[in-house]
């Protein structure tokens, strides 16, 4: 509509065009920030006054935002892998930029868990806590060398998906989509849909983006009225020390990476990646986030074609905050709690067990399985996972964030390296919303911000 078109009623809800004004849009960082600061007043409100339907009321509010990111998970995954791969029929050295992106996959893994030991074996951070190995209980399931090697092939095609099998469906995915680059033309209408179901989840998915501030309230809330202050300050160290390593790792490994490696700007890289580090941070799902993470890993200049195979491989197998910082972390912890001396040897195998196995947590919340093949390849009581499961939520969000941080990271320097980076793209990148179609263009989304269909999210 032109400036002096006759006004009409309403172009959207809530928002009159004719006389020019309009009501301010909330960013999407102020919503979650809101979301954060009254989910901790509800569940203070909760526990002090001992109200029972709050406490309820705030877990399923949490529960079913988690829910709705799972629904999502399985098909996503499968869908994701198997056009990802298709994809690198599109792109030169396809097999040089897979094994690039592997490679570096490993190389800061490494770096990640080495920071996570060293700030371990600094700070003691079971010392001083009063928690016992009575304390502790051995979770329900637990992962083990075998199972992982063994439990990646699947018995049968549906249950992977309905007990939500992640490395299974990724199996799957990387059969399917490998025979459909076998079968070229033959396998284009299974492409042409497979392609069209990915829109169809991505789109259902940014749904249920929109609703992160509330899950917010209730993921928050619950684990402060149920866990208490009291509780959590039994891990204060612990959970300093997660939350530091994976600063040191985001805001100095990543940075430094960026500028001597990349040799791209590492404040253009946050500015960019930030709605997609933001949301991890709250949803604390990599696959929940990672749409996101596509859309902004573009934005900062990646071609697409890699681009769609980086993200979603790194999204079910790049885990520098799950897979590295936390489980050297807390494995230091329990070995203090039951009074187990670790040695050099120990730590070595800390650290392959972060490069080969990350692909065990899969991108889901939580990392209890990553955790429990750690401890059981150290021969060390799984009864300790029942310690730390009392403050997981707190941790996941930083420790997603991370994750999802170097998810767009490798890509990123993958591309600057083989000299496919768009560096026009990649400095001009913005923490503008991220818009959910396609097809709308960056100055479009940044010239229509209060009505842009994406994650409303600025800094």
């Amino acid at each position: 509509m032109s400036a002096n078109s006759a006004p009409t009623a309403e172009t959207e809800a809530g928002k009159p065009s004719g006389s020019g004004l309009r009501l301010p849009s909330i960013p999407f960082w102020v919503q979650i920030v809101a979301g954060l600061v009254l989910g901790v007043l509800l569940g203070w409100l909760a526990r002090s006054q001992d109200i029972s339907w709050l406490v309820t009321t705030l877990d399923k509010v949490g529960g079913l935002f988690v829910q709705l990111l799972k629904l999502a998970v399985a098909p996503l995954v499968f869908f994701a892998i198997l056009v990802s791969i298709t994809n690198l029929r599109k792109v030169n050295n396809a097999a040089r930029l897979a094994t690039r992106t592997l490679l570096w996959f490993m190389i800061t893994s490494l770096i990640a868990v080495a920071i996570g030991l060293a700030i371990g074996l600094i700070t003691n951070p079971g010392a001083g806590t009063d928690l016992t190995p009575k304390d502790g209980a051995t979770p329900e399931s637990a992962g083990s060398w075998i199972d992982f090697l063994t439990g990646i092939v699947p018995t049968d095609v549906i249950t992977p998906f309905t007990e939500l099998n992640v490395l299974q469906i990724v199996f799957m995915a990387a059969v399917a989509g490998i025979a459909a680059l076998q079968l070229g033309e033959k396998a284009k209408p299974i492409l042409t849909l497979s392609e069209s179901v990915l829109e169809l989840l991505q789109k259902a998915l940014w749904w249920v983006i929109r609703l992160a501030p509330i899950g917010t309230v209730g993921l928050i809330g619950y684990a402060i009225a149920d866990y208490g202050w009291d509780l959590i300050g039994k891990y204060a160290t612990f959970t300093a020390d997660v939350y530091i390593g994976c600063a040191l790792v985001m805001f100095g490994v990543y940075p430094l990476l960026l500028a001597t490696v990349a040799k791209v700007s590492p404040l253009q890289f946050f500015k960019g990646a930030w709605p997609a580090i933001q949301l991890a941070f709250v949803s604390r799902s990599s696959v929940g986030t990672m749409p996101v993470t596509q859309k902004v890993t573009e934005r900062l200049g990646v071609p697409k074609e890699y681009a769609s195979f980086a993200v979603p491989f790194g999204a079910t197998t790049k885990m520098d905050g799950c897979a590295a910082i936390y489980p050297a972390l807390a494995a230091i912890f329990i070995a203090q709690i039951f009074d187990v001396q670790l040695g050099i040897g120990d730590y070595i195998l800390i650290a392959f067990v972060s490069v080969i196995g990350s692909a065990a947590t899969a991108g889901l919340t939580g990392a209890t399985v990553m955790l429990t093949l750690t401890l059981s390849t150290l021969g060390l009581p799984l009864e300790g996972v029942g310690l730390l499961l009392a403050i997981d939520p707190i941790l996941d969000m930083m420790r997603t964030a991370t994750n999802v941080a170097g998810q767009a990271l490798i890509p990123v320097i993958v591309s600057a390296r083989e000299k496919i980076l768009d560096h026009d793209a990649y400095n001009s990148a913005t923490s503008s919303p991220v818009p959910e179609s396609e097809n709308v263009s960056e100055s479009e989304s940044e010239s229509e911000d209060a009505k842009a269909p994406g994650v409303p999210v600025t800094v």
